[in-house]
C-alpha cells in the first residue's frame, strides 16, 4: 500500500503529531513543502495542518496544497490531524468534510485534534491512527 503522512506545521506540535503518525504508519512524514510525489499515486494518505487564524487551514502552502490535491482522494483512505489552541475544532470538522465530499474514505470518521502540544497520551492517539490509516 503506497501512503504518505504531508504535513505543515508553525509551532512544532503538529510536526509531533506527524512524526507519531508516521510512526504508526510506518513511513516517513515529510512536509508539505518537501512533498514531491503524486497524491493520484497514493492508496492512503494522512494530512496534518493545525487550525491558524479564524479555525481554517493554513493558506500560504498548505491550503493550496490540499485545494490542489483534492479532487485526487476519491477511493482513497484519508487521515486528517492537527493541533489548535482555541475555538471548538470547526477547521477539522470543515476539512473532514471536504475530505468525505471527495469520495475518500476518513479513517476513524473524523480528524484527530489535539489542544496546543502533544501529550504522551495524544501521542500514542497519532501512533494508532497511522497504523489505522495502513491496515
Amino acid at each position: 500500500m503506497k501512503t504518505a503522512v504531508i504535513f505543515w506545521s508553525g509551532t512544532g506540535n503538529t510536526e509531533q503529531m506527524a512524526q507519531a503518525v508516521a510512526e504508526g504508519a510506518g513511513v516517513e512524514a515529510v512536509s508539505v513543502s518537501d512533498f514531491s510525489g503524486d497524491v493520484a499515486e497514493l492508496d492512503a494518505v494522512a494530512f496534518g495542518c493545525p487550525a491558524m487564524g479564524a479555525e481554517v487551514l493554513e493558506e500560504s502552502e498548505f491550503e493550496p496544497f490540499f485545494a490542489a490535491n483534492e479532487s485526487k482522494l476519491s477511493g482513497k483512505k484519508v487521515a486528517l490531524f492537527g493541533s489548535y489552541g482555541w475555538g471548538d475544532g470547526e477547521w477539522m470538522r470543515d476539512w473532514a468534510s471536504r475530505v468525505t465530499a471527495a469520495g475518500a474514505t476518513l479513517v476513524n470518521g473524523e480528524g484527530l485534534i489535539v489542544n496546543e502540544t502533544p501529550d504522551d497520551a495524544a501521542i500514542e492517539n497519532c501512533k494508532a491512527l497511522g497504523a489505522e490509516l495502513v491496515k
